[in-house]
Formats: C-alpha cells, structure tokens, sequence
C-alpha cells in the first residue's frame, strides 16, 4: 500500500492534534511533519507524544526543510501563517489543505492564484454534514417566496477569534447567490440601538461565544405564520479531522487547481 505523507501546521493546537489522531488511525496516511511556530514550547518533543502513540516525528518550526517529502499540508491555522505555509507549498509543489477562516478578498485570491501551480481544498467547514447543509441551504432558499426574513445563527468556544465564523459566512454566501443577491450589500452584522424596522432582503448574523463549543450553525427562514430552521451542530472536532484527511486524499489525484469540500464529496 502507498501510504500518503501529511504534514500537519500549528499541530499542537486543538485542531491539529485531532487531525494527528485521525492520521495515526488511518492504514493508507502517514504523518509526515508536524509543524508550529518557532516559540513553541513543544519544538523537538514527539508530536505523537501529544496523541499518546508516540510516532517518531519530530515538532518543528522550519517549514521550507521540514515539508520535504510531504505530500499534503493541512493547515488550520491563522491567515498569515496559512499564506506563509503556501508560498513554501506552492515553491515544493505540496498540496494544501486550507481550514483556516478570517482571509480578507485579497488574500482568498492569493490563494486563488497559488492553485494555478498546485491543488488546495479551501473550506471553511470541513464537515461532511455541514456540506449537505450547504446544498439544503441551496434549495430552501430557492423554493421559499420572497417575505422570508433570513438570520444565521453560530456559536463556538470562547478561544476562536474571527466572528462570523467561516461557515456562517459561506452559508449567507450560498443564500445570497441562490436568490440573486451580493452578500456584501445585504448583510447585517449585529444589532443595536433603535435600529427601526428590519430591512427587506438583508440577511442578519448573529455570533454567540463561550465556553467549549465546539460549532453550532442555523439559518433561520421566518415567515408570517410559520418559520424554517436549518441547524448543524458539531459534537466533536473530529468531524472537522475526518473531513480534513478526505480531503487530502481527494487531492493526491488531482495536479493543480482550488476545490471545496462541495468537489471532494462529489456533492456538485
């Protein structure tokens, strides 16, 4: 069996840990590299150390020499670190996984420009439910009359530091190019004050943290005499993981180009 050589960034984090155990699990992946930044305080330890199965990998802090032999990088980290991680990717040829959320315009078509030499899957929700969702999303919004206010509801620990998250955003994303409209000028981020009656057509986003949450989502669809709720709530990270390694596997057949989780699950 060829075995696929995954690197792993900011590995010692709460997702990159969950992505290492889902590797260590796995006949036909390999973990490569585990990287983090270079005033970690893991640098040099066993990055299996931290699954409890020691592996023989070693964290380190050089990307450009510690990717060598990589066949993969998936990356959920900060968008600058990410847009480092691909210029070394991009120059070595190495794939990328990219669940990192919070990128401005400019630096989503950095990424864009960077697929023309090697394959990403970008996504800000690796989730095979929330992906489903996202094609659910697609219909409701097409088949509901015009009248339906729509909110999008998430909520997660009190560590992440991009609010809305990712996922909200794709998903007022999806809504808003299904009926024909630019997120952009419909959004409504927050509510306060007199802010008189709700605007026709916007689409509102509400942001919950705290605690340990590890991901809730809903989009509300009210009407008069009746609402809709779509909601997706995720009980572990090890969905995000899960999704994570399939995408790497979908990329080992593909040369280059920039894909979602919507083409790795052959949901488009």
């Amino acid at each position: 069996m060829t075995l696929l050589n995954i690197a792993v960034a900011g590995s010692t984090g709460r997702m990159g840990r969950t992505i290492m155990e889902t590797i260590a699990e796995a006949q036909d992946l390999r973990l490569s590299a585990a990287l983090e930044q270079p005033d970690s305080p893991y640098l040099s330890q066993d990055a299996g150390g931290l699954t409890g199965t020691p592996c023989g990998v070693v964290i380190n802090s050089d990307y450009a020499s510690t990717l060598t032999g990589s066949d993969v990088l998936i990356d959920f980290t900060r968008p600058a670190g990410t847009l480092a991680h691909l210029a070394v990717c991009r120059q070595s040829g190495i794939h990328m996984v990219i669940g990192t959320t919070g990128f401005s315009a400019e630096e989503k078509e950095i990424i864009r420009d960077a697929a023309k030499d090697i394959a990403i899957v970008f996504a800000p929700n690796m989730s095979v439910g929330i992906n489903i969702l996202f094609r659910l999303l697609e219909v409701a919004a097409q088949a509901l009359p015009a009248g339906y206010d729509v909110e999008i509801i998430e909520a997660h620990h009190r560590h992440k530091v991009d609010a809305p998250s990712g996922t909200a955003l794709r998903m007022g994303e999806v809504i808003a190019q299904t009926q024909g409209k630019d997120l952009e000028k419909v959004a409504i981020y927050g509510r306060e004050g007199h802010t008189g009656e709700r605007a026709a057509s916007t689409i509102g986003f509400s942001t919950i943290r705290g605690g340990d949450i590890v991901g809730d989502h809903t989009a509300l669809f009210a009407g008069i005499g009746e609402r809709l709720e779509i909601t997706h709530k995720a009980s572990s990270r090890k969905t995000f993981a899960a999704g994570a390694v399939h995408a790497a596997r979908f990329l080992a057949t593909q040369k280059f180009g920039l894909f979602d989780m919507q083409d790795v699950l052959g949901l488009r």
